[in-house]
């Protein structure tokens, strides 16, 4: 079995969720590479013929159990890598949604293994995937009141 994702003939489209509860925001960290250790949102990639709502709910709830309701987009990011012959080894382009908490208690998946809710000004201390801070205020801002 081939991995489709590695050395992609395009771009994969994926979608990220900062789920906000009580001013708080779920940061997830990755158990499997190539991201292995780093706290990110919960997310994944989109199915054809998904929207990226159902997209992004179906991937948080496989992911951590929660039921939740994207709100807006609040903003992307590009994951592109290279391999040492410069061939493009991984390229993903991630939409991020501002996602409010429905319902459901964490229960990671065995992609993840651990989980925080964190204050937004909290998540500068840790191993996050790069522009984390930013799309989570970016997130925050878009969150109605």
């Amino acid at each position: 079995m081939t991995d489709d994702r590695i050395f992609p003939a395009r771009p994969i489209l994926a979608v990220s969720a900062a789920i906000f509860r009580g001013g708080k925001v779920l940061l997830v960290r990755r158990a499997r590479r190539p991201a292995l250790g780093t706290y990110t949102l919960p997310g994944g990639v989109v199915e054809a013929g998904e929207t990226l709502t159902e997209a992004i709910a179906r991937e948080v709830l496989e992911e951590t159990g929660l039921v939740i309701a994207p709100v807006t987009l609040a903003g992307h990011r590009e994951v592109i890598s290279r391999a040492a012959d410069d061939r493009t080894e991984r390229h993903f382009v991630i939409l991020c949604f501002a996602s409010r908490w429905v319902s459901g208690d964490v229960v990671l998946n065995d992609e993840l293994d651990d989980h925080r809710w964190l204050a937004p000004a909290d998540v500068a201390g840790l191993n996050t995937t790069e522009g984390l801070s930013a799309i989570i205020t970016a997130a925050a801002e878009r969150m109605p009141s």
